[in-house]
Protein backbone atom coordinates (compact mmCIF):
# COMPACT_ATOMS: atom_id res chain seq x y z
CA UNK A 1 0.00 0.00 0.00
CA UNK A 2 2.51 2.58 -1.23
CA UNK A 3 -0.53 4.98 -2.48
CA UNK A 4 -2.61 7.47 -0.21
CA UNK A 5 -6.54 5.72 -0.58
CA UNK A 6 -9.33 7.65 -0.77
CA UNK A 7 -11.68 6.79 2.03
CA UNK A 8 -14.73 9.30 1.54
CA UNK A 9 -15.01 12.67 0.27
CA UNK A 10 -12.01 14.71 0.26
CA UNK A 11 -10.39 12.55 2.59
CA UNK A 12 -7.59 9.85 2.31
CA UNK A 13 -6.05 7.18 4.24
CA UNK A 14 -2.04 8.26 4.59
CA UNK A 15 -1.63 5.40 7.02
CA UNK A 16 1.05 2.41 6.52
CA UNK A 17 0.93 -1.62 7.05
CA UNK A 18 3.79 -2.44 9.92
CA UNK A 19 5.25 -6.40 9.84
CA UNK A 20 8.62 -5.66 11.62
CA UNK A 21 7.39 -4.91 14.89
CA UNK A 22 6.84 -7.94 16.88
CA UNK A 23 5.24 -6.77 19.85
CA UNK A 24 2.58 -4.21 20.31
CA UNK A 25 3.73 -1.91 23.04
CA UNK A 26 6.58 -4.16 23.47
CA UNK A 27 3.75 -6.72 25.44
CA UNK A 28 1.04 -8.11 22.70
CA UNK A 29 2.40 -9.98 19.66
CA UNK A 30 1.49 -9.22 16.09
CA UNK A 31 1.63 -12.33 14.27
CA UNK A 32 -0.42 -10.57 11.22
CA UNK A 33 1.26 -7.63 11.98
CA UNK A 34 -0.06 -3.82 12.40
CA UNK A 35 -1.57 -0.97 10.99
CA UNK A 36 -1.07 2.30 11.80
CA UNK A 37 -3.85 4.25 10.29
CA UNK A 38 -3.39 8.13 9.45
CA UNK A 39 -5.85 10.48 6.91
CA UNK A 40 -5.75 13.72 5.38
CA UNK A 41 -8.59 15.99 4.77
CA UNK A 42 -8.84 18.93 2.31
CA UNK A 43 -11.36 21.73 3.26
CA UNK A 44 -10.13 25.16 1.63
CA UNK A 45 -7.57 24.26 4.42
CA UNK A 46 -6.02 20.92 5.34
CA UNK A 47 -5.91 18.60 7.95
CA UNK A 48 -3.82 15.75 8.95
CA UNK A 49 -5.63 13.59 11.66
CA UNK A 50 -2.85 11.62 13.39
CA UNK A 51 0.49 10.42 12.33
CA UNK A 52 2.58 7.12 12.33
CA UNK A 53 4.88 5.56 13.91
CA UNK A 54 8.50 6.92 13.53
CA UNK A 55 10.17 4.43 11.24
CA UNK A 56 7.56 4.50 8.99
CA UNK A 57 8.08 8.40 8.21
CA UNK A 58 8.78 8.43 4.66
CA UNK A 59 6.24 6.23 3.35
CA UNK A 60 3.55 8.57 5.67
CA UNK A 61 5.16 11.29 4.36
CA UNK A 62 4.75 10.50 0.76
CA UNK A 63 1.75 9.84 1.09
CA UNK A 64 0.42 12.99 2.87
CA UNK A 65 2.59 15.09 -0.06
CA UNK A 66 0.26 13.31 -2.63
CA UNK A 67 -2.30 13.98 -1.07
CA UNK A 68 -1.56 17.63 -1.06
CA UNK A 69 -0.27 17.91 -4.61
CA UNK A 70 1.85 21.01 -4.17
CA UNK A 71 -0.28 22.54 -0.89
CA UNK A 72 1.01 23.23 2.37
CA UNK A 73 -0.64 21.33 5.31
CA UNK A 74 -2.29 23.72 7.51
CA UNK A 75 -3.10 21.49 10.59
CA UNK A 76 -2.47 18.30 12.20
CA UNK A 77 -5.42 16.77 14.99
CA UNK A 78 -3.39 15.04 17.71
CA UNK A 79 -6.21 12.34 19.01
CA UNK A 80 -3.60 10.61 21.10
CA UNK A 81 -0.64 11.24 22.14
CA UNK A 82 1.16 7.98 22.08
CA UNK A 83 4.40 7.42 20.01
CA UNK A 84 3.00 5.00 17.56
CA UNK A 85 0.24 8.15 16.99
CA UNK A 86 2.12 10.69 17.27
CA UNK A 87 5.65 10.17 17.26
CA UNK A 88 6.44 12.22 13.94
CA UNK A 89 4.40 15.54 15.33
CA UNK A 90 8.28 17.12 15.14
CA UNK A 91 9.29 15.31 12.08
CA UNK A 92 5.88 16.92 10.09
CA UNK A 93 6.14 20.49 11.20
CA UNK A 94 10.30 20.43 10.43
CA UNK A 95 8.46 19.80 6.61
CA UNK A 96 5.32 21.87 7.30
CA UNK A 97 6.92 24.73 9.60
CA UNK A 98 3.38 26.66 9.64
CA UNK A 99 1.51 23.50 10.43
CA UNK A 100 -0.77 24.39 13.69
CA UNK A 101 -1.55 21.38 16.07
CA UNK A 102 -4.66 20.72 17.19
CA UNK A 103 -5.00 18.78 20.36
CA UNK A 104 -7.21 19.66 23.97
CA UNK A 105 -5.56 20.58 27.35
CA UNK A 106 -3.90 17.61 28.52
CA UNK A 107 -2.60 17.08 24.96
CA UNK A 108 -0.37 20.17 25.58
CA UNK A 109 1.68 18.76 28.39
CA UNK A 110 2.65 15.38 26.78
CA UNK A 111 3.56 17.45 23.24
CA UNK A 112 6.04 19.91 25.51
CA UNK A 113 7.07 16.49 26.98
CA UNK A 114 7.55 14.26 24.00
CA UNK A 115 8.65 17.01 21.28
CA UNK A 116 9.27 19.86 23.24
CA UNK A 117 6.79 21.82 21.32
CA UNK A 118 4.69 25.00 22.99
CA UNK A 119 4.13 26.92 20.25
CA UNK A 120 1.56 26.92 17.27
CA UNK A 121 -0.76 24.87 19.61
CA UNK A 122 -4.61 25.26 18.95
CA UNK A 123 -6.27 23.72 22.50
CA UNK A 124 -9.71 22.82 22.12
CA UNK A 125 -12.61 21.85 24.49
CA UNK A 126 -15.11 18.86 24.06
CA UNK A 127 -17.72 19.33 21.67
CA UNK A 128 -15.57 22.82 19.81
CA UNK A 129 -15.08 22.73 16.10
CA UNK A 130 -13.04 23.73 13.64
CA UNK A 131 -14.12 24.27 10.55
CA UNK A 132 -11.57 23.84 7.26
CA UNK A 133 -13.83 25.25 4.67
CA UNK A 134 -16.29 22.56 3.57
CA UNK A 135 -15.66 19.98 6.42
CA UNK A 136 -16.31 21.06 10.08
CA UNK A 137 -14.38 19.18 12.22
CA UNK A 138 -15.71 18.36 15.70
CA UNK A 139 -14.06 17.34 18.80
CA UNK A 140 -15.01 14.90 21.33
CA UNK A 141 -12.82 13.91 24.63
CA UNK A 142 -12.76 10.37 25.49
CA UNK A 143 -10.54 10.41 28.82
CA UNK A 144 -9.43 6.82 29.07
CA UNK A 145 -9.75 5.43 26.51
CA UNK A 146 -7.39 4.81 26.85
CA UNK A 147 -5.51 7.90 27.96
CA UNK A 148 -6.41 10.30 29.52
CA UNK A 149 -5.86 12.98 26.54
CA UNK A 150 -7.74 10.55 24.15
CA UNK A 151 -10.47 12.29 21.66
CA UNK A 152 -12.28 11.66 18.53
CA UNK A 153 -12.27 13.91 15.76
CA UNK A 154 -16.10 14.25 14.10
CA UNK A 155 -16.14 15.48 10.45
CA UNK A 156 -20.16 16.41 9.88
CA UNK A 157 -19.87 16.81 6.51
CA UNK A 158 -19.12 12.96 5.11
CA UNK A 159 -20.25 11.79 8.61
CA UNK A 160 -16.95 10.27 9.39
CA UNK A 161 -15.62 9.89 12.93
CA UNK A 162 -11.75 9.36 13.20
CA UNK A 163 -12.29 7.08 16.76
CA UNK A 164 -8.45 7.43 17.80
CA UNK A 165 -7.79 3.93 19.78
CA UNK A 166 -11.14 3.57 20.12
CA UNK A 167 -13.11 0.58 17.41
CA UNK A 168 -9.32 -0.49 17.06
CA UNK A 169 -7.61 -3.87 16.21
CA UNK A 170 -4.70 -6.15 16.05
CA UNK A 171 -3.44 -7.14 11.98
CA UNK A 172 -1.70 -5.50 8.94
CA UNK A 173 -3.91 -4.55 5.92
CA UNK A 174 -4.33 -7.56 3.57
CA UNK A 175 -5.36 -6.15 0.71
CA UNK A 176 -8.18 -4.28 1.44
CA UNK A 177 -8.51 -1.65 4.69
CA UNK A 178 -12.42 -1.45 4.99
CA UNK A 179 -14.73 -4.18 6.36
CA UNK A 180 -16.53 -5.12 3.26
CA UNK A 181 -13.11 -6.27 1.97
CA UNK A 182 -12.80 -8.89 4.17
CA UNK A 183 -14.04 -11.54 6.00
CA UNK A 184 -15.91 -10.46 9.66
CA UNK A 185 -13.82 -13.37 12.03
CA UNK A 186 -10.93 -11.99 10.92
CA UNK A 187 -11.30 -8.82 12.27
CA UNK A 188 -13.64 -9.26 15.02
CA UNK A 189 -10.85 -11.94 16.76
CA UNK A 190 -8.28 -9.17 16.19
CA UNK A 191 -10.40 -6.02 17.17
CA UNK A 192 -11.59 -8.59 20.70
CA UNK A 193 -7.65 -8.79 21.59
CA UNK A 194 -6.92 -5.64 20.99
CA UNK A 195 -9.78 -4.58 23.52
CA UNK A 196 -9.15 -7.22 26.09
CA UNK A 197 -5.50 -6.18 26.26
CA UNK A 198 -5.26 -2.07 25.92
CA UNK A 199 -9.04 -1.12 26.73
CA UNK A 200 -10.82 -3.51 28.94
CA UNK A 201 -9.59 -2.17 32.21
CA UNK A 202 -11.66 1.84 31.29
CA UNK A 203 -14.78 -0.48 29.95
CA UNK A 204 -17.17 2.03 32.36
CA UNK A 205 -15.58 4.88 30.46
CA UNK A 206 -15.92 3.49 26.98
CA UNK A 207 -19.51 3.26 28.28
CA UNK A 208 -19.43 6.97 28.73
CA UNK A 209 -18.05 7.38 25.04
CA UNK A 210 -20.73 5.45 23.94
CA UNK A 211 -23.30 7.84 24.59
CA UNK A 212 -21.23 10.41 24.60
CA UNK A 213 -21.18 10.00 20.74
CA UNK A 214 -24.51 8.30 20.16
CA UNK A 215 -26.52 11.67 18.99
CA UNK A 216 -23.97 12.05 16.38
CA UNK A 217 -24.89 10.58 12.92
CA UNK A 218 -22.20 8.00 12.16
CA UNK A 219 -21.69 6.47 8.55
CA UNK A 220 -17.84 5.91 8.83
CA UNK A 221 -15.57 5.02 11.65
CA UNK A 222 -11.80 5.10 11.03
CA UNK A 223 -9.73 3.94 13.64
CA UNK A 224 -5.86 4.60 14.39
CA UNK A 225 -5.51 0.65 13.97
CA UNK A 226 -6.71 -2.48 11.94
CA UNK A 227 -9.93 -2.41 9.83
CA UNK A 228 -12.14 0.70 8.36
CA UNK A 229 -15.78 0.37 8.76
CA UNK A 230 -18.28 1.44 6.32
CA UNK A 231 -20.48 -1.06 5.26
CA UNK A 232 -22.62 -1.57 9.00
CA UNK A 233 -21.41 0.79 11.94
CA UNK A 234 -23.86 -0.21 13.93
CA UNK A 235 -22.18 -3.67 14.08
CA UNK A 236 -18.77 -2.40 15.49
CA UNK A 237 -20.82 -0.19 18.27
CA UNK A 238 -22.86 -3.12 18.91
CA UNK A 239 -19.26 -5.04 19.85
CA UNK A 240 -18.12 -2.21 21.75
CA UNK A 241 -20.97 -1.65 23.81
CA UNK A 242 -21.55 -5.77 24.39
CA UNK A 243 -17.77 -5.65 25.66
CA UNK A 244 -17.99 -2.49 27.60
CA UNK A 245 -21.16 -4.35 29.20
CA UNK A 246 -19.35 -7.33 29.74
CA UNK A 247 -22.20 -9.10 27.78
CA UNK A 248 -20.84 -12.41 27.33
CA UNK A 249 -21.19 -15.39 25.17
CA UNK A 250 -22.04 -19.24 26.26
CA UNK A 251 -18.36 -20.66 26.83
CA UNK A 252 -15.53 -21.05 29.13
CA UNK A 253 -12.10 -20.48 28.87
CA UNK A 254 -10.16 -23.48 30.98
CA UNK A 255 -6.44 -21.68 31.70
CA UNK A 256 -3.56 -23.55 33.72
CA UNK A 257 0.24 -23.35 34.82
CA UNK A 258 2.02 -27.35 35.22
CA UNK A 259 5.28 -28.43 35.97
CA UNK A 260 5.12 -32.01 34.97
CA UNK A 261 1.41 -32.08 33.44
CA UNK A 262 -0.77 -33.37 36.77
CA UNK A 263 -2.19 -29.59 36.76
CA UNK A 264 -2.76 -30.07 33.02
CA UNK A 265 -4.51 -33.99 33.26
CA UNK A 266 -6.59 -32.29 35.85
CA UNK A 267 -7.15 -28.90 33.68
CA UNK A 268 -8.27 -31.81 30.58
CA UNK A 269 -10.60 -33.49 33.09
CA UNK A 270 -12.29 -29.99 33.59
CA UNK A 271 -12.59 -29.81 29.99
CA UNK A 272 -14.45 -32.79 29.87
CA UNK A 273 -16.91 -32.16 32.23
CA UNK A 274 -17.77 -29.04 30.99
CA UNK A 275 -18.48 -31.43 27.39
CA UNK A 276 -20.55 -33.48 29.01
CA UNK A 277 -22.32 -30.65 30.55
CA UNK A 278 -23.55 -29.79 26.84
CA UNK A 279 -20.98 -26.37 26.28
CA UNK A 280 -19.02 -26.74 23.09
CA UNK A 281 -16.66 -23.72 23.22
CA UNK A 282 -14.24 -24.62 25.69
CA UNK A 283 -10.93 -23.06 24.75
CA UNK A 284 -7.94 -24.69 26.70
CA UNK A 285 -4.82 -22.51 27.43
CA UNK A 286 -1.98 -23.19 29.19
CA UNK A 287 -0.77 -20.02 30.66
CA UNK A 288 3.41 -20.97 30.01
CA UNK A 289 2.83 -20.90 26.08
CA UNK A 290 -0.15 -19.72 25.19
CA UNK A 291 0.44 -15.83 24.35
CA UNK A 292 -1.80 -13.90 27.45
CA UNK A 293 -3.44 -11.37 24.60
CA UNK A 294 -5.54 -14.81 23.27
CA UNK A 295 -5.86 -15.67 26.88
CA UNK A 296 -7.63 -12.08 27.78
CA UNK A 297 -9.49 -12.08 24.51
CA UNK A 298 -11.57 -15.47 25.23
CA UNK A 299 -12.43 -14.71 28.81
CA UNK A 300 -13.83 -11.53 27.38
CA UNK A 301 -15.54 -13.72 25.10
CA UNK A 302 -17.02 -16.08 27.28
CA UNK A 303 -18.91 -16.58 30.45
CA UNK A 304 -17.09 -19.29 32.42
CA UNK A 305 -13.35 -19.13 33.69
CA UNK A 306 -11.28 -22.18 35.32
CA UNK A 307 -7.98 -21.86 36.62
CA UNK A 308 -5.76 -23.95 37.76
CA UNK A 309 -2.00 -23.87 38.80
CA UNK A 310 0.19 -25.68 40.44
CA UNK A 311 2.12 -24.93 44.20
CA UNK A 312 6.22 -23.55 43.08
CA UNK A 313 8.00 -22.70 46.27
CA UNK A 314 5.01 -22.04 47.93
CA UNK A 315 3.25 -20.05 45.53
CA UNK A 316 1.20 -19.55 42.96
CA UNK A 317 3.12 -20.81 39.44
CA UNK A 318 4.53 -17.63 37.80
CA UNK A 319 2.40 -17.80 34.52
CA UNK A 320 -1.10 -18.33 36.10
CA UNK A 321 0.23 -15.56 38.91
CA UNK A 322 0.65 -13.44 35.74
CA UNK A 323 -2.83 -14.36 34.36
CA UNK A 324 -4.70 -13.24 37.76
CA UNK A 325 -2.80 -9.71 38.14
CA UNK A 326 -3.64 -8.71 34.35
CA UNK A 327 -7.54 -9.67 35.50
CA UNK A 328 -7.36 -8.01 38.66
CA UNK A 329 -6.09 -4.92 36.27
CA UNK A 330 -8.67 -5.49 33.87
CA UNK A 331 -11.99 -5.51 36.56
CA UNK A 332 -13.90 -8.19 34.48
CA UNK A 333 -17.60 -8.54 35.69
CA UNK A 334 -20.79 -10.67 35.00
CA UNK A 335 -18.64 -13.67 34.74
CA UNK A 336 -18.45 -17.33 36.59
CA UNK A 337 -15.21 -18.68 37.96
CA UNK A 338 -13.79 -21.87 39.16
CA UNK A 339 -10.63 -22.95 40.62
CA UNK A 340 -8.22 -25.85 41.31
CA UNK A 341 -4.87 -26.07 42.70
CA UNK A 342 -2.17 -28.97 43.27
CA UNK A 343 0.77 -29.38 45.30
CA UNK A 344 3.81 -31.30 46.51
CA UNK A 345 5.83 -30.52 49.43
CA UNK A 346 4.05 -27.39 50.56
CA UNK A 347 0.63 -25.74 49.78
CA UNK A 348 0.19 -22.26 48.31
CA UNK A 349 -1.43 -22.65 44.80
CA UNK A 350 -5.48 -23.05 45.83
CA UNK A 351 -4.35 -20.33 48.88
CA UNK A 352 -3.43 -17.93 45.99
CA UNK A 353 -6.41 -19.10 43.69
CA UNK A 354 -8.86 -18.01 46.90
CA UNK A 355 -6.97 -14.84 47.44
CA UNK A 356 -7.32 -14.10 43.52
CA UNK A 357 -11.15 -14.93 43.41
CA UNK A 358 -11.44 -12.41 46.65
CA UNK A 359 -10.05 -9.95 44.96
CA UNK A 360 -11.83 -10.18 41.53
CA UNK A 361 -15.09 -11.00 42.89
CA UNK A 362 -16.72 -12.96 40.68
CA UNK A 363 -19.30 -15.64 40.92
CA UNK A 364 -17.76 -18.65 42.25
CA UNK A 365 -18.71 -22.75 40.60
CA UNK A 366 -17.16 -25.43 43.13
CA UNK A 367 -16.13 -27.52 43.84
CA UNK A 368 -13.12 -26.63 44.57
CA UNK A 369 -10.16 -29.08 43.92
CA UNK A 370 -6.93 -29.31 45.59
CA UNK A 371 -4.53 -32.44 44.71
CA UNK A 372 -1.62 -33.58 46.20
CA UNK A 373 1.26 -34.94 43.91
CA UNK A 374 -0.54 -36.71 40.74
CA UNK A 375 -4.85 -36.84 40.43
CA UNK A 376 -6.42 -39.80 41.94
CA UNK A 377 -9.46 -41.20 39.49
CA UNK A 378 -11.20 -39.53 42.51
CA UNK A 379 -9.76 -36.20 42.05
CA UNK A 380 -10.19 -36.33 38.43
CA UNK A 381 -13.75 -37.10 39.03
CA UNK A 382 -14.12 -33.65 41.18
CA UNK A 383 -12.45 -31.93 38.00
CA UNK A 384 -14.68 -33.32 35.72
CA UNK A 385 -17.63 -32.40 38.65
CA UNK A 386 -16.77 -28.90 38.26
CA UNK A 387 -16.62 -28.40 35.05
CA UNK A 388 -20.27 -30.30 34.77
CA UNK A 389 -21.50 -27.54 37.53
CA UNK A 390 -19.78 -24.78 35.22
CA UNK A 391 -21.10 -25.55 31.95
CA UNK A 392 -24.88 -26.20 34.14
CA UNK A 393 -24.18 -22.43 35.41
CA UNK A 394 -22.63 -21.02 31.71
CA UNK A 395 -25.60 -22.24 30.65
CA UNK A 396 -28.48 -20.81 32.99
CA UNK A 397 -27.00 -17.69 32.41
CA UNK A 398 -27.72 -17.57 28.74
CA UNK A 399 -31.44 -18.31 28.43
Amino acid sequence: MHKAITVTKDTFWVGVNDYETDLFESLWPLPQGVAYNAYVVLGEKTAAIDTVKGPKFDDYLDKVAETLAGRSLDYLIVNHMEPDHAGLTAQLKRVYPGLKIVGNAKTAPLLKGYHGIEEDVVQVKDGESLDIGGHPLFFYTIPMVHWPESMVTYDAATKTLFSNDAFGGFGAHEGGIFDDEKPRPRWEDEMLRYYAAIVARYSNLVQGALKKLKGLEIKNIYPAHGTLFRTDIGQVAELYDRWSRHDTECGVVVAYGSMYGNTRHMAEAVCGGICEGGVKNVRLYDASRSDMSLILRDIWRYKGLVLLGCTYNTVLFPTVAALCEKLINRMPKNRLLGIAGSYSWSKGALAALRAFADAVKLERVGPEVEVFTAPTPADLEQCAELGRNMAKAVSAGQQ
